[in-house]
């Protein structure tokens, strides 16, 4: 799909989309189409249960008066409210709708609206935005689509007056939907394709974007003690990695900052084995490992004047003759001893090395681990919101503030000496889930990763419940989100770029 700008003519073909504001007050370029039709746009509406309530479509075949096949009213809410996620949802919303509907072209246009807070240009930039996103399908292993399931859509264009500041607003924000759609291409794809070795193959990848990528194998990380995240694959007959990417786009003098990602690209539970029922969604357990890997993509397509380094440990956990045992005591690189009392619980152990391998190599600002970590998060917050631990409350408030700017969801959750007393074991240094009765299974976890940060700042992300969707949303169909990767970059981009 080719996404284009230009300014406002009102005279080409295909589907129209137009603005409408609270009580039905129509945009610019909706009274002009009104006009042109001698009424039937306001004619509809008052025919309608539509108010231009933000978020409300309406859609009427265009009138004879007018070139376009299709007029779709999207409703902005009050101007006050017309910001960027308004738009982009706009543009997601829209294009999902019409995206197999036959329509072949898509004009939206954009107007400046008198007491909104953002510019045309801005916002024509955030409906291409919300166009790229939208128009997301994973079609890869479909051979029997009829004709009418397949996409139409071949052209989207944005008119506005301000073309050259949409397109320049535009460009990063293309890079980053370009990482968000490598996200959620590896983390849909099946765990026959996507496993330690290969997800570590499309990793190298990102060196054409100058990113600097190393690949860790087994011997070597045996070298260097990690013997938690080795615990966890040495039952299945793929190796382990540990994979480190370098984006360098500040001066080497500048200290970077971290993101380390869970991948475990299939969690069987390993001998603690899982129920059957919904395990085939345990490939996407390595959906952590996928935001880290998208960010990076993004952030080195827009070139972020940043150091960054991603690091992710990518492990299968699989049910054989050499699995790991409950009851196992292993070593972590940091020479803390953890007895495994369920081999579910594995997540944890995998990050406890990156972690700290992380930690001890790069000096950075601050990490940042990603996860789904724990169904308890989704028990406790639903689908809505990704559970935000933290023991830095600077990182923490940047991180809820960056969460509300992109709209992703993300609740704080506690940390304290009392839930760490739960970990403690007989005969090694801690245990890897809480004794009986204890609860509070996601604040546990994060108790268990806080031992491996030597009090970094550190924030840890569990996305169980919002790394994958079963509802499409404006810009995020069902399936792999790319929950954090929007959150993270814009959470460099106002506090950790040189300027």
């Amino acid at each position: 799909m080719k996404i284009g700008f230009k300014a406002s003519a009102l005279s080409h073909s295909g589907a129209a989309v137009v603005f409408v504001l609270a009580e039905r007050e129509l945009s610019a370029s909706a009274r002009e189409l009104d006009r042109r039709s001698k009424g039937a746009i306001r004619r509809a509406i008052a025919h309608s249960r539509f108010t231009g309530a933000r978020g409300q479509v309406l859609e009427i075949m265009a009138p004879a008066e007018l070139k376009f096949s299709r007029v779709v009213l999207y409703g902005l809410g009050k101007a006050s409210e017309a910001n960027e996620l308004a738009f982009e949802a706009a543009g997601g919303e829209v294009t999902r709708r019409l995206l197999a509907s036959g329509e072949k072209e898509l004009n939206f246009f954009c107007d400046d609206l008198k007491g909104a807070k953002i510019a045309c240009g801005e916002a024509a930039a955030r409906i291409a935005y919300g166009v790229r996103l939208g128009s997301y399908r994973f079609d890869k292993y479909r051979t029997r689509q009829k004709a009418e399931q397949k996409p139409s859509l071949k052209d989207v264009i944005v008119a506005c007056e301000e073309t050259a500041a949409a397109k320049a607003a535009f460009k990063p924000l293309e890079r980053i939907a370009e990482g968000i759609f490598f996200t959620r291409d590896l983390v849909t794809e099946p765990a026959n394709i996507i496993h330690p070795e290969s997800l570590a193959h499309e990793c190298r990848k990102l060196s054409s974007l100058g990113v600097k990528v190393e690949v860790l194998g087994e011997a070597q990380m045996k070298k260097l003690g990690m013997g938690a995240l080795l615990g966890v694959g040495q039952g299945s007959a793929r190796e382990s990695q540990l994979v480190v990417m370098q984006w360098q786009g500040a001066s080497r003098s500048s200290q970077p900052v971290a993101f380390i990602g869970k991948g475990v690209c299939f969690d069987t539970g390993g001998i603690s084995i899982k129920p059957a029922a919904g395990m085939e969604d345990m490939k996407w357990d390595m959906g952590g490992a996928g935001t880290v890997i998208g960010l990076m993509r993004a952030l080195a397509g827009r070139k972020a004047k940043v150091n960054a380094v991603g690091v992710v440990g990518l492990v299968e956990n699989m049910p054989s003759g050499t699995a790991q045992r409950p009851g196992d005591v292993v070593t972590s690189m940091s020479g803390q001893t953890v007895e495994v009392l369920n081999t579910d619980a594995e997540g944890r152990l995998v990050l406890a090395d990156a972690l700290w391998y992380t930690q001890d190599r790069f000096k950075p600002q601050f990490m940042i681990d990603l996860a789904t970590l724990t169904g308890a998060i989704i028990i406790a917050l639903g689908h809505e919101n990704a559970g935000l631990f933290a023991n830095d409350e600077q990182l923490a408030e940047r991180l809820l503030g960056a969460a509300k700017a992109e709209g992703e969801g993300l609740w704080r959750m506690p940390l304290s000496d009392e839930y760490d007393k739960a970990l403690e074991s007989p005969i090694a240094d801690m245990q890897n889930i809480a004794g009986p009765g204890v609860g509070g299974g996601s604040v546990t976890a994060a108790q268990f990763l806080q031992r491996f940060v030597n009090k970094l700042p550190w924030a840890h992300l569990d996305i169980a419940g919002t790394a994958w969707s079963k509802k499409d949303r404006p810009t995020s169909p069902k399936g792999a989100t790319a929950y954090g990767v929007r959150l993270l970059d814009r959470l460099v981009r106002d506090h950790y770029e040189s300027k």
